[in-house]
């Protein structure tokens, strides 16, 4: 009899120990939102915050969730996933090597869903001459005087400056004839009032300008870029989709919940069809082009008088 009872309560105990573990183990897991609902924090490349203003906006609104955006440089971006500040973050890139291997000790899986094209613009103070060599800008950051009075960057650790520092070869930013503020507005405003300077920007912030912005931007011109082809292409919709125009450059929301979370949810919005549309209505270029439907009628119904 006793051998029964000290049985039982061994087996209450690994009971008790097995659920404990489960529920712990669950809770680690999963948090305490769903695909469509529930609350969410999500890192955004500061280039890309108008774009996911407006995504946030309908996926709030269809759904009951609330998704706030964090917009910081792509390094600080990147940083602050890395210290669990959110598991869900929006580039203009993969990770590198070196940035998985952060993920992989944490035994996270990165999941990677690319939901779009945009393109960093060069822009200057009005003026009739609209067209930049690719090659000058590059040439410059590298030391070399030409015609070219400064860049300006809206943060030296953004998408915008990595990506020409990756162009040009550099391991780092030049410090001579390039000046930086901490957003694309105060870049736009910076060149909208100094004559020679360089503004270097995402496009959605010239394509998608808040209502403040509006006027200030009938002060800017944006350029036309000389590619590789001798050819000077302007960022416009058509030749950021074909690749044309020489700094476009691919979208990326990256989902680190490790669960079938809000990340997962939105990540699936963007990249469907109510999310390619707002990308293709902001003027950057979707994945792949939303479907329209067509009503075929087989005959005309005439209006009776």
């Amino acid at each position: 009899m006793k051998r029964k009872i000290n049985f039982i309560v061994l087996l209450s105990i690994l009971i008790v120990i097995v659920v404990f573990s489960c529920t712990k183990k669950n809770t680690n897991k999963a948090g305490n939102d769903s695909i469509i609902e529930g609350k969410i924090d999500i890192l955004v490349d500061e280039t890309l915050t108008p774009i996911i203003e407006d995504q946030v906006q309908v996926f709030e609104n269809k759904y009951k969730a609330k998704i706030t955006i964090l917009p910081q440089s792509e390094k600080e971006a990147i940083l602050s996933l890395a210290q669990d500040k959110a598991k869900v973050i929006v580039l203009t890139r993969k990770f590198n090597a070196a940035e998985n291997k952060i993920f992989k000790k944490k035994n996270i899986v990165p999941k990677a869903t690319i939901f779009g094209t945009d393109a960093i613009a060069f822009i200057k103070r009005k003026t009739s001459d609209t067209l930049i060599s690719l090659t000058d800008v590059l040439d410059f950051m590298k030391g070399k005087q030409n015609g070219i009075k400064g860049l300006v960057f809206d943060n030296l650790n953004s998408s915008t400056a990595s990506f020409l520092v990756k162009m040009a070869g550099l391991n780092s930013i030049p410090d001579a004839g390039v000046f930086s503020f901490k957003t694309n507005d105060e870049v736009i405003k910076y060149v909208s009032k100094n004559e020679g300077m360089i503004g270097v920007v995402g496009i959605n912030w010239i394509t998608q300008p808040s209502f403040k912005m509006q006027d200030i931007l009938k002060s800017v011109s944006v350029l036309s870029v000389k590619n590789s082809t001798n050819e000077f292409i302007y960022p416009s919709q058509d030749n950021i989709a074909s690749k044309k125009y020489p700094l476009a450059r691919d979208l990326y929301i990256i989902n680190c919940q490790g669960y079938e979370g809000l990340g997962m949810g939105f990540s699936s919005f963007i990249a469907g069809e109510i999310g390619q549309r707002i990308i293709l209505k902001s003027g950057l270029v979707p994945i792949r082009v939303p479907g329209r439907n067509i009503i075929i009628r087989n005959k005309i119904e005439k209006k009776s008088n």
